[in-house]
């Protein structure tokens, strides 16, 4: 899906390690933050910090859990709120770009499949141990034209500076799901990961795609979901 500290690798260390930047994904940075407004977050049980949450939640469930669980247990936590925060279709069709109006219906299939595997597989794989982190939700979105709002949220740490992570969040009909992740509160998700993408799918389309997310999906897990 295409981050901090020294010393120990902790889970938003091995983020950036796992989806290093070039400086051309980094010029394609989304610098969204600028763009939007803040307004208040009212006390909205279907709002669009909600889900968000809920991930939070089960991310610092999973990494309690830590590496001494196995990886398809901790998958299995994380699946369900994974997918109710975020929309895999969406960003698996903002990273392939213009070539996925271009597929077969049973290459989009495979290819979403692959892709939700491949997402929830990166937050298990990155989100693995406990060391006294918590989640924090700040308290206002900023609205952005369209409609979307980002949610704003920091990883709190011991003796360490926070590490933000942002959602772009939109309102579907299943309820709010983020569209784009922003690491440091301004690279998109999207962006890095249509660059990650683009010389799989260039090599051999869809085929090539789904067999790199697949060896993706093997290497973060470490065989455990082949």
């Amino acid at each position: 899906m295409n981050a901090i500290p020294s010393g120990a690798q902790t889970p938003a260390a091995r983020i950036s390690r796992r989806v290093p930047l070039s400086h051309s994904v980094a010029a394609m940075a989304v610098t969204v933050m600028l763009w939007g407004s803040p307004i208040a977050m009212a006390a909205d049980p279907s709002g669009p910090a909600v889900p968000i949450e809920q991930l939070d939640a089960a991310l610092l469930s999973a990494m309690k859990a830590g590496q001494a669980t196995p990886f398809a247990q901790r998958y299995a936590m994380l699946a369900p709120a994974v997918e109710r925060a975020v929309d895999l279709n969406v960003l698996l069709r903002e990273a392939v770009g213009l070539s996925w109006s271009g597929l077969q219906a049973n290459q989009k299939t495979a290819l979403a499949s692959t892709f939700h595997r491949y997402t929830i597989s990166n937050y298990t794989a990155n989100f693995d141990s406990y060391d006294g982190q918590s989640f924090r939700v700040l308290p206002q979105t900023r609205a952005l034209p369209g409609g979307d709002v980002i949610v704003q949220t920091q990883i709190v740490r011991r003796d360490k500076s926070p590490v933000e992570i942002d959602y772009v969040m939109r309102q579907a009909p299943a309820g709010w799901k983020a569209v784009d992740l922003l690491s440091d509160g301004t690279v998109s998700q999207v962006a890095v990961q249509r660059s990650d993408f683009s010389p799989l799918h260039a090599s051999g389309g869809a085929r090539a795609l789904e067999a790199g997310l697949r060896q993706k999906v093997a290497n973060l897990s470490n065989g455990a979901l082949a």
